[in-house]
């Protein structure tokens, strides 16, 4: 087929299992078809769409439709059988250690994936990222919740999970260390596929999760608490150029890191395990015990991050107002280094509630829970515990007690430090004129703030976390902000933006965040889309400027869409922000039973 510039052909194309001659002409209703499909289409995502953003709200409508469109395109089959590999590499699992450990994944012989998986972007990046994974979940659950449970299911399987208990991190490198997410994933997938049930969950779906998660859980206490103190380390952590050092490697310096994101990574995967835990002991009381030890041993990382009195080598900096990873060198001395990252910011996360009349139910650790506080008073200064009812007699247990809630938000809500025209930083702007500067033995280690493309050759130099904004902790920070509201109400306001003069409630900030996020893809006053940047192809075309890719990450000061540029696994999750921030209402957020409340109206209940 030759196409004179200027001009166009229309190919139609018909996938069937009959030959041409069972067809007879299989073109002969090609456009009514077509017609329908799209119509079909279209009351789908409407179905699926609230009200409010359906009717008075296109932009937002559909930028949820392009996102689950891009999330269903993004499965694919990937097959990888490691023995047979590694055998072809002379590799087995008898082979001395020291030769299985310089091959990539050296360690995996039981790894066989041979199953359709959902790709970060499989079109840059065909290939599975377990935290990606538990995140693209998140918005496919609202379009094939049998999938996302399915998903969530795989990553656990015998011929995946490690027998020491890892999650595979992604395929170039099984045993790299990713965030622990998947019991939060699993949570909110059970959640989600409850409401649809009115109020039946698929109990055997968590069940098996949580039992698989134990042993992850317990991999991560055995390989990652080095001094047993519940501080934790791990690595890179998915946030790459995020340190001032290469968190994957030997430090330069000696010693070690007591990483404040992988101890507040930690406690979140601890407070997920005791929803989980508590959800299931409400119908089996076998469970109740899981309830205690998760409760206790959230309890201990939270205590580990600041403990009674001031000391300068723990991660809460009360100066500053910040949580700091803390490098420990081999002469026993230690000092935070001050890198205001989003890595202070993660503890945000770990916030979880409890409804008031299901605790009432779990006597057993009820009674357990005030004992163990009796016992540990020194745990229990610089947290909020759940003996504090909020509102509609709701409980709250977050390593912030409202005086550090307020001391942090002060600086996130800042526009000169994470608060982006376009959400939050992934690292503060204060360091754009103030790098923080760590020297060596003669070698300087510099972290400046970089709102674009990375400037390092470090884990590729293809990907940055100091400057830009990502959605999927962006994502988290939503959660936890709404969960707050929903225990704190309209008496606590904060400064937003900080020095502004202007007060909000959460609620209200939650909102606000939420139209800076949604800003990067609705055309500005001048019809241009921020995520396109500078690209006069995707600004004016009208065959493409309202075509949205949802890249990878995007520049902290001006919004344009950086890195991979289908990445629709975890940035996706910009439909869910959408979904639920128009679904929680004030109302419904005030209300009792609030979670299941604002699920069950995004599931259409």
């Amino acid at each position: 087929m030759e196409i004179a510039a200027g001009s166009k052909q229309t190919i139609r194309l018909c996938l069937s299992s009959k030959t041409p001659e069972q067809l007879g002409d299989p073109f002969a209703h090609f456009e009514d078809i077509l017609a329908q499909r799209a119509q079909e289409t279209d009351e789908f995502y409407s179905a699926i769409t609230p009200i409010a953003i359906r009717e008075n709200d296109p932009g937002r409508m559909t930028i949820i439709r392009q996102a689950l469109a891009g999330m269903l395109w993004s499965k694919q089959y990937f097959y990888y059988d490691v023995d047979k590999w590694l055998a072809e590499h002379n590799i087995r699992p008898w082979s001395g250690s020291e030769k299985r450990h310089h091959i990539r994944n050296g360690e995996w012989f039981h790894m066989h994936s041979d199953d359709i998986i959902s790709m970060p972007d499989k079109w840059e990046y065909p290939w599975f990222a377990a935290w990606d994974l538990a995140f693209n979940m998140l918005p496919l659950s609202i379009v094939d919740s049998d999938f996302a449970k399915s998903q969530l299911d795989l990553m656990l399987r015998n011929d995946y999970l490690h027998p020491n208990g890892q999650i595979p991190a992604y395929e170039w490198n099984f045993g790299d260390v990713n965030p622990p997410v998947h019991a939060f994933a699993t949570m909110q997938i059970y959640l989600m596929d409850k409401a649809r049930n009115n109020g039946k969950g698929d109990t055997n779906f968590l069940k098996y999760a949580f039992a698989k998660l134990l042993v992850n859980f317990t991999w991560w206490v055995n390989r990652k608490d080095r001094t047993g103190n519940n501080v934790f380390e791990g690595g890179f952590l998915g946030l790459d150029n995020i340190g001032v050092f290469d968190r994957s490697a030997p430090l330069p310096t000696g010693g070690y890191l007591e990483q404040a994101d992988g101890t507040a990574w930690m406690m979140f995967f601890s407070q997920q395990m005791l929803r989980i835990a508590f959800e299931l002991a409400l119908e089996d009381p076998l469970y109740e015990e899981f309830v205690s030890k998760f409760f206790e041993h959230t309890i201990w990382i939270a205590g580990a991050m600041d403990r009674l009195g001031e000391h300068h080598d723990e991660m809460w900096d009360e100066e500053d107002g910040f949580f700091y990873d803390v490098l420990r060198l081999a002469d026993g001395t230690a000092k935070r280094l001050k890198v205001r990252s989003i890595v202070g910011l993660l503890p945000l996360a770990a916030v979880a509630i409890f409804e008031e009349k299901d605790i009432a139910k779990l006597v057993n650790f009820r009674q357990r829970a005030q004992s163990f506080g009796e016992r540990h008073q020194e745990l229990l200064s610089n947290m909020h515990m759940p003996s504090q009812a909020g509102m509609a007699g709701r409980r709250l247990l977050s390593v912030f007690n409202e005086h550090k809630l307020r001391r942090i938000l002060t600086r996130m809500l800042d526009e000169n430090e994470f608060l982006s025209p376009y959400r939050i930083r992934s690292l503060s702007r204060y360091h754009l004129d103030n790098p923080f500067i760590f020297n060596h033995q003669g070698q300087e280690f510099r972290v400046s703030y970089l709102p674009g493309d990375s400037n390092s050759g470090m884990f590729g130099g293809n990907s940055n976390w100091r400057g830009p904004v990502w959605m999927p902790v962006n994502f988290l920070l939503t959660v936890s902000l709404m969960r707050l509201y929903s225990f704190y109400g309209d008496s606590f306001t904060i400064e937003c933006p900080t020095g502004s003069g202007q007060y909000m409630t959460l609620y209200e900030v939650v909102q606000e965040l939420e139209r800076r996020l949604t800003s990067i893809f609705l055309p500005d006053k001048n019809g241009h889309r921020p995520v396109y940047g500078g690209s006069a192809k995707f600004q004016n075309d009208p065959h493409w400027r309202d075509l949205i890719l949802l890249y990878e990450y995007f520049h902290g000061d001006n919004g344009a869409g950086i890195g991979a540029s289908h990445q629709t696994g975890w940035t996706g999750c910009i439909a869910r922000i959408i979904q639920g921030i128009s679904d929680a209402s004030r109302e419904i957020l005030i209300q009792a039973d609030v979670e299941m409340a604002v699920i069950k109206k995004t599931v259409g209940k």
